[in-house]
């Protein structure tokens, strides 16, 4: 008996190749985003980027948004110690101000914040965020003694709608993203969700008791290719 297709809700894009991975899996993929993301427009916060993209200072990244918010509004070549998220937030800060510049790396914002404390020399730390950012990073390094100047480079809006159909199984990105979902939209026991990482599922279990599946590695190809072996090795029928 021929296997049912399996349909999966990814709530960012995930770009043709995984879909197509999964087409191979008889797994079909919806994208649909539920936030969007906008970069504040403010010329004070420009001119204060440009001032500092000609100073020798420690930044951090934890989102590939504001290093491509901050990438934009830097026209040199920076001699930043960059400290950023690994994955998606450290291919865009090192296509934008190169590899080289990258000081240390984590998979989330909390051990980020440790491998900075660790390093006795920076003091102060510019922190390139958005408006919805979580408190982890700032909050350890405050309380470690490393002072932080926050700067909000983009804005998060949630933009939720009620879906038309029930899925297999949904893929989060983000706490924002997930608080946009269940904001109109419940879940069938039967659903399976995936979350990008610790933080995210946290979220989750905040809306529904039902389990999550959290990526060892964030990225969304881990994320994706984890629902393509759950679903290959599930008997639905």
């Amino acid at each position: 008996m021929q296997k049912n297709k399996v349909y999966i809700l990814s709530t960012r894009p995930v770009g043709d190749e995984l879909i197509a991975e999964a087409a191979k899996n008889n797994i079909v993929i919806d994208e649909s985003s539920f936030i969007k993301i906008e970069e504040i427009k403010d010329t004070s916060i420009a001119e204060k980027i440009k001032e500092l993209s000609h100073q020798n200072i420690s930044v951090v990244f934890t989102s590939a948004n504001a290093a491509e918010a901050v990438g934009k509004l830097v026209s040199i070549k920076t001699s930043w110690k960059i400290f950023c998220i690994s994955n998606a937030t450290k291919k865009i800060v090192t296509k934008i101000f190169g590899e080289k510049n990258i000081s240390e790396t984590a998979d989330s914002a909390e051990q980020l914040a440790g491998k900075i404390i660790e390093n006795p020399l920076i003091k102060n730390i510019v922190f390139f965020c958005g408006d919805q950012r979580r408190d982890e990073l700032p909050l350890n390094l405050k309380k470690n003694h490393v002072n932080v100047e926050e700067i909000i480079v983009y804005k998060t809006i949630q933009t939720p709608y009620l879906l038309a159909r029930q899925y297999e199984g949904i893929l989060f990105f983000s706490p924002s993203a997930v608080q946009s979902f269940f904001s109109k939209n419940s879940i069938e026991a039967k659903t399976q969700l995936f979350a990008i990482g610790a933080t995210t599922a946290g979220a989750i279990a905040s809306f529904t008791c039902q389990p999550v599946i959290v990526a060892e590695i964030p990225g969304k190809e881990n994320l994706v290719n984890l629902a393509i072996k759950h679903f290959s090795l599930s008997k639905i029928y």
